[in-house]
Order: C-alpha cells, then structure tokens, then sequence
C-alpha cells in the first residue's frame, strides 16, 4: 500500500481506501454484518488507513459497523471521513426504518447536531474529517454550513472540513474552493474512467489551494468491474436501479467500448484494478474510495495502490 497526505493540510492517507457506503445496510442490496466486519478488517491488514462513510449510510449503521472496528483495533492508524447534511432525523413522516424522507438540512445547528451524533456512534473525541454531503449549489451559497464547521473546528469536535460535491456540478462548485479555501480541507469528486468532467476546473483550482481530493465512485457503481452487461437489472431497493438504467447502461457501454484498449494493455490486471489506477494516476488525486463488502473485493482493489499510476502517454490515448 502507498501513501500520501491529502492536500497540504490533510492527514496522510492509504491511496486506496475504504467506501462504507454499501455496508451501511441499505440501498446496495442485501448485506450481513458479520461478512461487512470481516471486509473492514480485512482492509486494515491491507493498509488501507481511509474510511469514508456518512450518517446517513444505513441511518447510522455504517458508523456503528466502524465504531466496532476500532474497538477492535485502535484508533491510531484509522482515518474517519464522514458526511452530515442528509438529514433522516427531522422527517415528519417515518418509514418502515422508524425515519421519514431524507431532506437537505444546512443549517448551523443542524451540522452540529449530526456531527455530535456521529461522534458518539463512532465512539471518537473527535471527527477525522466531516464533509457536507453532496448539498444543493444553494445550501453552499449561505454562510451557515461554513460557519458550522468553522465552529466544530474550533471547538475540536472536528479536525478538517470538507465537502462531496454533488454529481456532474464540479463547474459551479468550483469558485466555492475561491471562496473558502482556508476552511476547505479535502473535497469528495466524482470520477471515473467514463466520467471526467473534473479535470477541466475543478482539478486545476484544487491543486491550486492545495486542496486534498478525495474520489468517490471510482468504479461507477460497480461497472467498471467487470460484472456487468447491458441486460443488467438492479432490485428495487438498490440505488443502481436508478443511477445505472438500461439507457444509462447503453451509454456507458458504448463509452467503455471506445477505452476497451486501455485494458487491453494490462491483460494481467482485473478492470477494477486498472480502472483505480487511472484516479490515483492524476496528480490532483490522492486516493481513491472503493466500495466493497467481501474480503476478495477489499484485496483486489487495494493490490492498485502498488501497482502505481499509468504513464501519462497511456492515459493521454483517452482523450
């Protein structure tokens, strides 16, 4: 496993870590935390020192799944990155989960409260990293979720801040790094093999600020593993029913198509492998945060992490 600081004030971090997305319980399919554990584990012992998770994951229980991780481990070479702004406390309503429908709540005192709840699910003094979690362009327009993380900061509920920014937006959001780069941390993007809007501005204005990035989706919902064909359907209960339809499966197969070569080059490395090794090649990129629930998945996606970025005349192929 490889190393690197995350941005110029971030902690240093695995190149790959840990998505607890999945793990949470919901929206991925059916899970079983004892084989969740076990992939936790099983990262740790292959470097990873980043877990990205966020409250919302499983109302809780992605947090409550790592909180039993480091009990049994220590806390002293595990990175927490979590998310707070998906509010699934303050519903009117309640579903079968005894929480109603999740809304966007940025507002100061609502940031604190999640990040005082997620503190205590996690059993830690103090948050790693707490992001705002893919807020609407207008939420980030106000001073109130910057003042809250100022204020976490300050009273030492959180050690850096940063932000996910929402799908396909990394444009817009861009002049926000303008405007709060002394605040700002590390950013969550979005990116891929098959989605690289980020390197037009968003890249450049990082590195610029010395901004650490985070990326988030590396291996497109699980597409770019492998596993999946354009007569691929999802359950109901998984997100991907959505995120990956028939035509946003034909489009992107079509697009992986046009980058079969790529692979082609690397006839001993899986897709996934070679796909992570594409993010981490990018010299705005410090790591990258695959899902996984099984210990086979946690292996193969932290072997990309030694075998090091794809030379520049590779990738430029691409363009």
């Amino acid at each position: 496993m490889q190393y690197t600081q995350l941005g110029k004030r971030g902690p240093t971090v695995s190149t790959v870590g840990f998505g607890a997305w999945a793990i949470g319980g919901m929206n991925w399919g059916k899970t079983d935390d004892e084989v969740s554990l076990n992939a936790l584990h099983k990262a740790v012992d292959e470097g990873v020192t980043l877990i990205d998770t966020a409250d919302v994951y499983g109302f809780g229980h992605s947090e409550e799944l790592i909180s039993k991780l480091i009990k049994e481990r220590g806390k002293d070479n595990i990175i927490i990155a979590t998310k707070a702004g998906n509010d699934f406390y303050n519903a009117s309503s309640e579903d079968d989960s005894g929480y109603g429908a999740i809304k966007q709540t940025y507002t100061k005192d609502y940031i604190i409260f999640a990040a005082e709840q997620s503190l205590k699910r996690l059993g830690v003094e103090a948050l790693d990293i707490l992001q705002l979690h893919s807020p609407n362009i207008d939420k980030l327009e106000r001073d109130e979720p910057w003042e809250a993380l100022e204020q976490l900061k300050k009273d030492g509920k959180i050690l850096h801040a940063g932000f996910s920014i929402q799908s396909f937006k990394e444009t817009e959001h861009a002049h926000l790094l303008d405007l709060h780069h002394d605040l700002i941390d590390s950013i969550q993007v979005r990116y891929n093999l098959l989605e690289r809007e980020a390197e037009e501005v968003l890249f450049p204005k990082a590195q610029k600020y010395g901004i650490g990035i985070i990326v988030r989706i590396p291996l497109l919902f699980g597409l770019l593993t492998g596993k999946f064909t354009r007569e691929t359907k999802f359950i109901e209960e998984d997100h991907r029913s959505m995120n990956l339809s028939k035509e946003k499966l034909e489009n992107y197969f079509t697009q992986l198509e046009k980058i079969q070569p790529l692979f082609d080059e690397y006839p001993d490395q899986s897709m996934a492998q070679v796909s992570l090794r594409f993010c981490i090649s990018h010299p705005a990129c410090h790591t990258v945060i695959p899902g996984a629930k099984t210990d086979k998945q946690v292996i193969e996606n932290c072997s990309a992490s030694d075998l090091g970025p794809i030379p520049e005349n590779i990738i430029s192929k691409l363009s």
